[in-house]
C-alpha cells in the first residue's frame, strides 16, 4: 500500500476514489506506567514513557486506516493526516487520508 501525504504520486495516474479511509484507536497506560510518568514530568523533560505510548497509537491507528483502505480496494492513500484529542490518561489517535485506485503513467 502506498501512502503519501500528498495530494498526487509522481508517476501514478488515479484512476479511481474511492473516499475517505480512516483508522482511530485509544491507548491508555497501565497504573504503574502512569505513576512512573507523572514522576516523569515532575522533573521535566522529555517522557520517554508517554512518547512511546503515543507513537504505539500513532502507528496502530495507521495501521487500521490501511486495512480499511485494502478493504474498500485501494492500493493507495493520498492526503495522509494525524488528529489527536486530549484524554486522562490515554492517547486517542485518528488517522485518515484518501483511498485511491492508481496505476502508473
Amino acid at each position: 500500500m502506498i501512502t503519501t501525504t500528498a495530494f498526487s504520486l509522481d508517476g501514478q495516474k488515479i484512476v479511481n476514489t474511492l473516499g475517505m479511509v480512516r483508522g482511530i484507536t485509544v491507548r491508555t497506560r497501565s497504573l504503574p506506567l502512569t505513576i512512573l510518568g507523572g514522576l516523569a514530568m515532575l522533573l521535566g523533560g522529555r517522557s520517554l514513557i508517554f512518547s512511546n505510548l503515543c507513537e504505539k497509537a500513532r502507528a496502530e491507528s495507521y495501521q487500521l486506516m490501511i486495512e480499511h483502505a485494502e478493504q474498500i480496494g485501494a492500493n493507495a492513500v493520498i492526503a495522509v493526516r494525524y488528529d489527536t484529542g486530549p484524554m486522562s490518561g490515554a492517547a486517542e489517535v485518528l488517522c485518515y487520508g484518501t483511498a485511491v485506485v492508481i496505476e502508473p503513467v
